[in-house]
């Protein structure tokens, strides 16, 4: 969504094929690529061009599937967990009775953060999501949920009042300072997404303008007397622009050993054809999605509404003009009969006339 609204650096000269992940069977391997067979059950996270029937990936950005997991699964974990893991273990260091806000707490990463936070005892959850989300939340291991757009900071002081060891902002903008301002002694702010600098349907120049004025500049000293941390974490540079492939490859590894285990299991929102993805996309922008959106190829795309045949407004014109050109028609023959009928008339009273005029004739002979 971001790519399509212009919020990421570097993208492909339009038009391109969107999408950043992918499973499916390996049709064809190439010249020398060792480790891969055609018919190999894999999962991809490839730069762009995802959302098609055929993708070609370079090897190091491919993954063999565990056994058992259906496609669908694993579209859903590789890029949600993969994200989740490294926030949640590598930069935040999560460990037993900590706590830690989740910002969009309902969308896919927000849910593989919960799933891996409870493989973890006793961390507390405290997670944002918008009032519509909280009903389908309940029962997910959500220790507090929060309503987006409240002041959620005075009800996590309620609960927590020196705060939390762990904030993971996909937001960004004013969030940042939020953030920070709620960090314990030792805590750590780690920002992963800037959602809040895109509104609309592209990139808004003032809402970026925005979100950099909004955010206290923070010098490496004041980190040093407020005993704070702070980091970013981005896969999509991470992957392509920084080529950590080790780090990745080694996450994954312990992503699917959860996933085999029964410890985490992907939430799906729902699943949708290619030619339904403007839908798809519209209800991912309303924030109206709980869990991952999967887009399957396979799959028949939904009925369209019947919409009028070409040429069916002109018949429809046709049709008034008709019935206009019948009304004026009748009309017409309305007034030949009335003239018809008026010349009958005038033919009897001229016969009656001469009749009348032969009897006073007669009359007068």
């Amino acid at each position: 969504m971001m790519a399509r609204r212009g919020a990421l650096e570097a993208t492909p000269k339009t038009p391109f094929i969107l999408g950043f992940e992918c499973a499916g069977d390996v049709e064809e391997v190439g010249e020398g690529v060792e480790g891969f067979a055609v018919g190999d059950k894999v999962v991809a996270i490839p730069e762009y061009r995802a959302w098609a029937e055929l993708v070609s990936v370079p090897k190091r950005l491919v993954y063999k599937m565990p056994e058992g997991m259906a496609y669908t699964d694993a579209t859903a974990v590789i890029t949600n967990f993969l994200v989740a893991h490294i926030l949640l273990f590598e930069l935040g260091g999560i460990s037993p009775g900590k706590s830690v806000i989740i910002h969009s707490v309902g969308g896919g990463v927000g849910l593989a953060l919960t799933q891996l936070c409870q493989t973890v005892p006793d961390v507390c959850i405290f997670g944002v999501a918008s009032s519509a989300k909280h009903k389908q939340l309940e029962g997910l291991g959500i220790t507090h949920l929060l309503e987006r757009g409240t002041d959620y900071v005075s009800e996590v002081r309620k609960v927590s009042p020196e705060g939390v060891d762990l904030f993971l902002d996909c937001l960004g903008g004013e969030e940042c300072n939020r953030g920070y301002s709620l960090l314990k002694p030792l805590g750590k702010y780690i920002i992963y997404g800037s959602s809040n600098m895109v509104t609309g349907e592209s990139k808004s120049f003032f809402g970026l303008a925005r979100s950099w004025w909004q955010v206290d500049k923070i010098s490496p000293l004041k980190l040093f007397d407020d005993n704070k941390g702070v980091a970013g974490f981005n896969l999509r540079r991470l992957l392509h622009l920084q080529a950590a492939s080790s780090t990745i490859n080694s996450t994954v590894e312990k992503v699917f050993k959860l996933w085999s285990e029964g410890k985490i299991k992907p939430v799906v929102d729902s699943t949708w054809a290619l030619e339904d993805i403007s839908e798809a996309m519209q209800k991912m922008q309303d924030r109206k999605n709980v869990g991952k959106i999967i887009l399957d190829p396979a799959m028949e795309p939904k009925p369209k509404p019947a919409t009028p045949a070409k040429g069916a407004k002109g018949a429809k014109g046709s049709d008034k003009e008709d019935k206009k050109k019948g009304s004026e028609a009748a009309k017409e023959e309305a007034k030949e009969n009335n003239a018809t009928s008026s010349g009958k008339e005038d033919e009897q009273e001229e016969v009656n006339g001469e009749e009348g005029a032969a009897d006073a004739k007669e009359n007068a002979s």
